[in-house]
């Protein structure tokens, strides 16, 4: 009975946000369901196979392993730029430190020093970076986006240049995967356009999916592995599912073109020249995301101030939201305004009633801010014994696994603009309609992984 009903209330999310994406599209008799049925079965056959079938999961973590090792090879680096600051102890508690009283000369413990973010987790996003730049010199990225391509392309009966593309941000990032359908651009409907917006919003990149599974996994090598296995599973799924809502927003009413072309330009002008442009460009984007970290969370800081601190304790709301939540959360805060909003999206996906504020906050955080965010107080919720669920911890990770957030409308109309200017204008229309689907392509998966796990 209880798999009945998990089923169910899988078919029912999963129904409940195609149905949202219907209610906004732009022409509801030309949305082609035939092309929705076949990229869900995709989807559920791909969740299946990888989770369900031995053999195929024994592989993908074996290339989920090789993931995981990215993180311990990046030690090696950062452990001779850092030396000690990048030792942890295997429980990660952190390391004690010592010093000398000046008045009795005994040795004592003056703190706990725990090794910074930026020093254990970012440099990975540097050196995955420079793998990826190395793989796509070597022509081997792009093989295997083809095949992806080529799948979606044939069932879906898409163009090949959004199927491409859609493919590529499976690995790369939403600005990345454009640069292979480069030619194609400036001659692309809106709809094969917003495609490529959904694709690049529903998925993460490769150099910041390792530093997910560092986050989520922690020490411990097996449980880094299986969340390696979930989070590239879902950048898998969330290829066809963004081309389902993409298509059931914006249906594709015009001829296109079916041509499935692989870029043959080449990225560096040798091995070494490819290696020290993925470097360089690695380091800009572990910048970025310290920056946004750092930045984000002073802004959240600073908002809860004014809604906890002052507004919270003048009309005594404070002690009502505390009452209400059974003092899960001690204040009015941003982080329980995003647990209401979001808690009936946390129902839909298959999170058990004793989460749903807590993932509808994680939600929240993705949306307004990013998924690094979101990913880093998950981190956190699961340190302080909020959120210990194993399956909801799961189910949050394909759910927040993408760059669906207010930022990357902005981002998305200058990276892509900048390679079709004539396009621009197009983006930017196309933008809010484009956060819709990312965020709805990055919930379809997490109601089938409800199902499956």
């Amino acid at each position: 009975m209880d798999t009945l009903i998990t089923i169910a209330r899988g078919a029912f999310g999963v129904a409940a946000f195609i149905g949202i994406a219907f209610a906004f599209s732009s022409n509801r008799r030309a949305v082609d369901w035939k092309l929705v049925r076949t990229g869900l079965f995709l989807q559920l056959v791909i969740a299946i196979v990888v989770l369900k079938v031995g053999p195929v999961r024994t592989v993908f973590e074996f290339v989920s392993g090789f993931f995981v090792k990215v993180t311990d090879f990046t030690k090696e680096g950062t452990g001779l730029v850092f030396g000690w600051l990048t030792h942890i102890p295997s429980g990660g508690e952190g390391i004690l430190l010592n010093g000398t009283d000046p008045l009795t000369g005994e040795v004592v413990n003056i703190g706990t020093f725990a090794p910074a973010f930026a020093i254990t987790i970012l440099p990975t996003i540097i050196f995955f970076a420079a793998i990826t730049a190395m793989l796509y010199y070597f022509g081997i990225l792009q093989r295997v986006v083809f095949v992806f391509a080529w799948i979606m392309s044939k069932t879906m009966r898409l163009s090949g240049a959004e199927s491409m593309s859609a493919s590529a941000n499976i690995f790369v990032g939403q600005t990345e995967a454009p640069l292979l359908v480069k030619p194609y651009l400036d001659k692309m409907t809106r709809s094969e356009l917003l495609a490529i917006m959904i694709g690049g919003m529903a998925t993460i990149a490769g150099g910041v999916m390792v530093v997910y599974i560092e986050l989520l996994g922690g020490s411990d090598t097996e449980s880094r592995v299986q969340f390696a296995t979930h989070l590239l599973t879902k950048s898998i799924i969330s290829a066809p599912a963004a081309l389902v809502i993409a298509k059931i927003l914006f249906p594709q009413e015009e001829k296109v073109n079916t041509d499935l072309m692989v870029s043959r330009d080449r990225f560096g002008a040798n091995v070494l020249d490819a290696i020290c442009m993925g470097t360089s460009d690695g380091i800009k984007l572990a910048v970025n995301v310290g920056g946004m970290l750092i930045v984000f969370t002073a802004l959240v800081a600073m908002f809860n101030y004014g809604l906890g601190d002052m507004f919270g304790e003048w009309t005594g709301l404070n002690g009502l939201v505390s009452s209400v939540t059974d003092g899960r959360y001690e204040q009015f805060t941003l982080q329980f305004v995003f647990g209401v909003i979001g808690a009936p999206l946390a129902w839909l996906v298959g999170i058990d009633h004793g989460n749903l504020m807590v993932s509808g906050q994680l939600f929240g955080e993705r949306l307004v801010l990013n998924e690094f965010v979101a990913f880093f107080s998950m981190n956190q919720m699961e340190a302080d014994g909020t959120l210990t669920d194993p399956r909801t911890r799961v189910i949050l990770t394909y759910a927040l696994c993408g760059f669906a957030n207010i930022v990357s409308i902005g981002i998305q109309i200058g990276g892509i603009g900048s390679l079709a200017p004539e396009k621009r204008q197009e983006l930017a229309k196309l933008g809010w309609r484009a956060l819709l689907g990312g965020t709805l392509a990055c919930f379809i998966p997490a109601c089938i992984a409800a199902v499956l796990i």
